[in-house]
């Protein structure tokens, strides 16, 4: 049975990924911290499994590595500061402390006997600068030349750290797949992200009006059982080595607004949408070109935007909303 390290593995990404590579016949030990991502029963109950490991570790402090194996086949990083409202508060420690977590990973890796595949997750915010002072191409591919916004703005910490990111992985000499997730969704993501925002607002609000910011700017959403489907197959390939994808779906591409009438359809909700302003920093247009992702996987997503928001509400409406249960941040 082959083994697989996924670093802060008990958030959204991780968990989800966790049950897909066990499921699939590997043993994995989740690492993680706990100071975003929850033990609730959903992560316990995965961790029960034979094939499951649950590690609290500090993963900033190389030294909680020296716990671990080195017969790990797979080693999938996931761990860092996210989230715009950290990244506008915290900018400094985004760029330090996301650079160490990655640095610690790389350097535990190395030490690894059998390693086949060292898996990074960067950013769909490293093509922000290109969208705001050049021609961005939409959908967009891997091989876009990337621009950063002014350095003096809090929120380029977190696309610098990924950028500078993906160059250490190029260059550590592991055998390295970068991944570029794109509006990932679904249950268990916690609150502070658009879709469980929205039907929270949409389930709880005893107002009239649903303030939407944004609404204009245009997204595709990707389901979690899709993401993480095409994070393992893309772990798995021998030619995705080297190489960057994005992950995600390119179509439909929707507005905010959109996004918005389709939640209030779905929670039931009969409130109103009012338009509220542009988050400052927010891309306008995010829609990758997933040609070269399903090219090499041979897996094209199957999770329509209508199915899979249904999928979320009732999860976070039977575990979330009525008994006010936790969620991964």
């Amino acid at each position: 049975m082959k083994k697989v390290l996924i670093t802060g593995g008990a958030g959204f990404i991780g968990y989800h990924l966790a049950r897909n590579l066990a499921e699939n016949g590997y043993s994995v030990d989740i690492a993680d911290n706990f100071a975003r991502g929850v033990k609730d029963n959903f992560l316990l109950e995965l961790s029960n499994r034979r094939n499951v490991n649950l590690l609290d570790l500090d993963l900033l402090d190389k030294t909680s590595f020296e716990t671990l194996d080195t017969n790990y086949n797979m080693v999938f990083h996931l761990a860092a500061i996210i989230g715009v409202q950290f990244v506008l508060k915290a900018p400094y420690d985004v760029l330090s402390k996301n650079i160490k977590l990655l640095q610690n990973a790389i350097e535990f890796s190395r030490k690894q006997k059998h390693l086949e595949r060292f898996v990074f997750t960067s950013t769909s915010e490293i093509y922000a600068g290109t969208l705001r002072y050049f021609t961005l191409p939409i959908p967009t591919p891997e091989t876009t030349p990337l621009a950063v916004t002014d350095l003096s703005e809090s929120r380029t910490s977190y696309m610098l750290s990924k950028i500078y990111g993906e160059a250490l992985c190029l260059h550590s000499g592991l055998p390295v797949t970068i991944i570029r997730p794109h509006n990932f969704y679904g249950p268990r993501m916690g609150l502070s992200h658009v879709v469980p925002e929205l039907f929270r607002k949409a389930y709880f609000s005893e107002e009239k009006e649903l303030t939407v910011f944004s609404p204009d700017h245009q997204r595709t959403f990707c389901y979690i059982d899709d993401a993480v489907k095409m994070m393992r197959i893309l772990a798995e390939s021998e030619i995705s080595a080297g190489e960057a994808f994005n992950v995600g779906n390119e179509a439909p591409e929707t507005t905010i607004k959109f996004l918005a009438e389709k939640i209030l359809k779905i929670a039931e909700s009969n409130l109103v949408i009012k338009t509220g302003p542009v988050t400052e920093g927010s891309p306008s247009r995010r829609c990758p070109d997933m040609s070269k992702t399903i090219r090499t996987t041979g897996y094209t997503p199957v999770v329509s935007l209508e199915e899979g928001l249904k999928r979320t509400f009732h999860w976070y409406k039977t575990n979330v909303f009525l008994n006010d249960g936790n969620s991964a941040i």
